[in-house]
């Protein structure tokens, strides 16, 4: 398989505020593409974020969106700072430091920076 690019798909209950939610927590412009009615999508890296105007009932798998950023705790800070509940950083020796949170609609994100090996 020769993937070519990821997009992943979070259902909402009203794309109009998850669009300006998105835009002001992850620090992004306007949509890159709204390829349908009732679809978003914005370019976030090397990935395709879809907000899909859709019940957000849970089946048994729960997506996760985890984003990589240079400094996981300096992000944790400006996200309390816009007012968003964020969990604790959590630190895996050798690996990652990260911490996690929720959308309004109760779809799960994590940001996470990697750490030195011995670290």
């Amino acid at each position: 398989m020769d993937v070519s690019s990821v997009t992943v798909g979070l259902p909402v209950g009203d794309l109009a505020a998850a669009t300006l939610w998105y835009r002001r927590v992850l620090e992004l412009a306007e949509p890159d593409l709204e390829p349908a009615d009732g679809v978003v999508e914005f370019e976030v890296g090397p990935v395709w974020l879809q907000l899909g105007s859709e019940p957000s009932g849970r089946s048994g798998a729960e997506v996760v969106l985890r984003l990589g950023v240079g400094d996981a705790a300096s992000e944790r800070e400006r996200l309390r700072g816009l007012g968003v509940a964020v969990g604790p950083i959590e630190h895996v020796e050798g690996a990652v430091d990260y911490f996690d949170f929720v959308d309004p609609d109760g779809n799960r994100l994590s940001i996470y920076s990697l750490v030195p090996a011995g670290s």
